[in-house]
């Protein structure tokens, strides 16, 4: 005899009748894809480099070479005829040795003889303009060509030098030069240090080596000073 079956329907309590089990959802996996640049970067890169390297080179070693190198003088950018003597320089190649024509060269200094008259102020005024200064005196040597020279080729009396006094018997040369009252070359009695005799001239007729007067600041001729032109 053949057994039954028997289906019986079994429910669970507080069991939700269409309860649905949520799996976690899937976690996306992030694919990392090496980024890519264009073939002509790295050259690019090269190249920029090496403008770089030169740039540089040309900081390092053009600029300073420029910067060290002496700027035209002034009396080179004033003046556009020239006198030249041969020269050999110290440490250097034979040159040249040039001053404007009509100046006068003694060791590494051009002077100027003016032959027109000017009060002190308009003198100093002429001899800037011309890239130069009052002649500041320095030596005996320099002491004993200007005053030939002047004895030679001059017609004035009293040529001005770049010496002045600030107060009475305070004297300074145009150039801040400290003033040596044992290397300066007075006449006999000079100077006379009074209030109304400042400016400092020489006297063309006087002793080569004494001939330098205190004297009011009018109208007198001049002695310009520059740095020659070594080429």
């Amino acid at each position: 005899m053949a057994s039954e079956i028997t289906y019986a329907e079994v429910k669970f309590k507080n069991a939700s009748p269409d309860a649905v089990v949520n799996a976690p959802p899937e976690t996306k996996k992030h694919e990392h894809h090496p980024q890519k640049y264009p073939p002509w970067l790295p050259w690019l890169i090269s190249v920029l480099l090496l403008l770089v390297c030169i740039a540089l080179v040309i900081t390092l070693l053009v600029v300073p070479c420029s910067q060290s190198s002496d700027q035209p003088p002034a009396l080179q950018q004033k003046s556009t005829e020239w006198s030249c003597v041969s020269s050999v320089p110290q440490g250097r190649e034979k040159g040249w040795t040039c001053c404007p024509k009509g100046w006068k060269l003694f060791q590494e200094s051009c002077y100027y003889l003016s032959a027109d008259m000017m009060p002190k102020v308009e003198s100093e005024q002429n001899c800037t303009g011309m890239g130069s200064h009052l002649v500041v005196i320095n030596s005996r040597a320099e002491q004993e060509f200007l005053s030939k020279e002047l004895q030679q080729s001059s017609n004035g009396e009293n040529y001005y030098i770049g010496l002045r006094a600030e107060a009475v018997g305070q004297w300074h040369w145009v150039d801040q030069t400290p003033f040596n009252e044992t290397a300066a070359f007075w006449r006999i009695g000079e100077p006379s240090n009074k209030s109304d005799q400042p400016c400092a001239v020489i006297h063309v007729k006087s002793n080569i080596l004494g001939n330098w007067n205190d004297a009011k600041c009018e109208e007198h001729h001049r002695i310009c000073e520059a740095a020659a032109v070594t080429v």
